[in-house]
């Protein structure tokens, strides 16, 4: 009996040794730091260390961070979409400049300036493996004459307050400290409240509020957007300020905020360019590339379709970058070191995430695609459609679509595509989709306020230019079983067909401006040339079979864009 109590006596003070050491642990970071703030006089160094550094100071890092901002209990994303109560900032270039490089900002302004500038401003595109060619010659433009083409300047319908997305009052007045948020800052040093007005200004908005701001029935961004490409630049330069893990999915995404509350999809890179999809693997288990999403914007915006929204490469820090800002427990427990000395990470996903599917840095520097947030959901709802042609996702079975040639007239017989313009959009997008090599287009979204007659966003495009050499005709089979198109996209098609109007070299030319040029290799350049000349001949054949008025739809008048019936002619 007197050895069971002394063994019980023996196990507390074991406990109580335990739980002074942890409270010593918790509190010894948080005294190192003032007692390096007594030293120095600042803070601590905010600066980037080595990889072999990140192995001692890991630790005492996270506790520090732990100790100051107090980790939460629950991860919780803040919605910071809604313009009409969140404060808004334009913390754009002017803040960016104190914090930033001399040469990373000189570094950005070149690669985001306009094709039709000066040809000694371009950056010649790298060589690689698939060929010798290069940006168009000194003073030649190419996307310039382009979008001065008289497809590229037909008019859209008289726009109405019914067909914007939002109904902005120019007398609302955003007051970011009104709103609680503790997080917010003025950069310039600056007590005075300020006061912000969703009026789509430049002065007085955040681009990523405008790019919100300027979506209406017809397009996500006007052709000649000067938000867009300030939101393209902020994509690239402005400084992140939070990163959480995106649920849902079948590969691992993370949802980054930035310091003016812009948010955008990140894509990390998982395999190099010289890569391809094997010959064995199913559409539904391959990777999704960074790449191919910057990509699949530039061939939008080329097409004139405008259904995609802004994307742009980013070369990312993961320390400073992901990991010393994330309040996400479940996403900072997956980071750790590599033999080789690099920080990597891999998540929570469906598949591809665990340590041998790694994300690694070189030693912490990673690429990825960075696709701006639409509206969120609690202010602009959008409708998610099952894709008539979508595959069966399955190892053996076949769709329907697959095995009935008559598939399209039961679609043309259905709603929402017995009338209105909803089955054209289809075919845009089968079009796009064979272009980019995409075969995971199993649904798309629209916006509810718009109803049925309203376009197809392009969402999720990191499944395409997979592989160069394969032209996978299954995707073109809505437009071989319809044989329907618009007459403005027939048309374009057409002129990106011609040597003037290469759509190889245009889209050369327009990836050059993205931070991570050479985005594409010239192999899935060349690719695009020749699956371009697919879709014409496929084109061809219907109008040959059909006439050219059960094929094409007028949707052209003039220099005005009509919304004809594609059930009714």
């Amino acid at each position: 009996m007197i050895l069971f109590r002394k063994f019980r006596v023996l196990i507390l003070m074991v406990f109580l040794v335990a739980c002074t050491m942890h409270i010593m642990i918790d509190l010894l970071p948080k005294l190192e730091k003032r007692a390096a703030g007594a030293v120095n006089g600042d803070a601590g160094c905010q600066c980037a260390h080595h990889p072999g550094e990140q192995s001692q100071g890991w630790g005492k890092k996270r506790a520090m961070s732990a100790a100051e901002a107090g980790w939460p209990n629950k991860h919780t994303l803040r919605i910071l979409q809604d313009f009409s109560n969140e404060p808004s900032s334009n913390l754009t270039s002017h803040s960016l400049e104190k914090i930033t490089a001399a040469g990373d900002r000189a570094e950005s302004s070149r690669r985001m300036r306009p094709s039709a500038g000066k040809a000694e401003d371009r950056k010649p595109l790298m060589g690689d493996a698939g060929g010798g060619r290069t940006a168009p010659a000194h003073g030649v433009s190419r996307l310039f004459a382009l979008f001065e083409h008289p497809f590229y300047k037909v008019d859209l319908p008289p726009i109405t307050k019914d067909d914007t997305l939002f109904n902005v009052n120019s007398d609302i007045k955003l007051y970011p400290k009104a709103t609680g948020n503790q997080e917010w800052h003025n950069v310039e040093g600056n007590e005075e409240e300020e006061e912000y007005h969703p009026t789509g200004e430049a002065e007085s908005s955040p681009n990523w509020l405008r790019f919100h701001i300027g979506i209406n029935r017809y397009e996500l961004y006007s052709r000649h957007s000067l938000a867009l490409d300030a939101l393209l630049k902020d994509l690239v330069t402005q400084r992140i300020t939070s990163v959480a893990m995106k649920s849902g999915g079948t590969q691992l995404k993370l949802i980054i905020t930035f310091q003016n509350y812009g948010q955008a999809l990140f894509k990390p890179m998982k395999q190099t360019r010289e890569q391809e999809t094997p010959p064995d693997f199913f559409y539904f288990s391959d990777f999704e590339r960074h790449n191919a999403e910057v990509a699949a914007f530039h061939l939008d915006r080329i097409l004139d379709f405008r259904r995609v929204p802004p994307v742009a490469g980013r070369l990312v820090n993961m320390t400073r970058e992901i990991r010393d800002v994330t309040r996400d427990k479940k996403l900072w427990k997956t980071f750790f070191i590599s033999p080789a000395n690099n920080i990597c990470f891999y998540g929570e996903c469906s598949y591809y995430c665990s340590t041998e599917h790694a994300l690694c840095g070189k030693p912490d520097q990673i690429e990825g695609s960075l696709a701006a947030f639409l509206p969120d959901l609690s202010l602009a709802k959008r409708k998610t459609w099952r894709n008539p042609w979508r595959r069966s996702y399955h190892k053996r079975k076949k769709a329907e679509w697959e095995v009935d040639q008559d598939y399209c007239d039961e679609v043309k017989l259905t709603p929402p595509y017995d009338r209105g313009t909803r089955l054209l959009d289809v075919m845009d997008m089968t079009i796009f989709d064979f272009l980019i090599g995409n075969m995971d287009r199993h649904h798309y979204e629209t916006f509810e306020k718009f109803g049925n007659d309203t376009f197809i966003i392009h969402l999720d495009n990191g499944r395409g230019f997979g592989k160069h050499s394969h032209d996978e005709l299954s995707i073109l089979v809505p437009v071989i079983q319809c044989c329907r198109v618009r007459k403005s996209t027939y048309l374009r098609l057409q002129l990106l067909a011609k040597e003037e109007y290469q759509l190889s070299s245009l889209m050369e030319e327009s990836l050059i401006r993205d931070r991570l040029s050479p985005v594409l290799l010239q192999r899935h350049l060349q690719a695009m040339d020749r699956r371009l000349r697919r879709v014409l001949q496929v084109l061809a054949g219907c109008i040959e079979k059909e006439g050219y008025g059960n094929v094409v739809d007028e949707d052209v008048v003039g220099n005005t864009a009509t919304h004809r019936s594609p059930g009714h002619r």
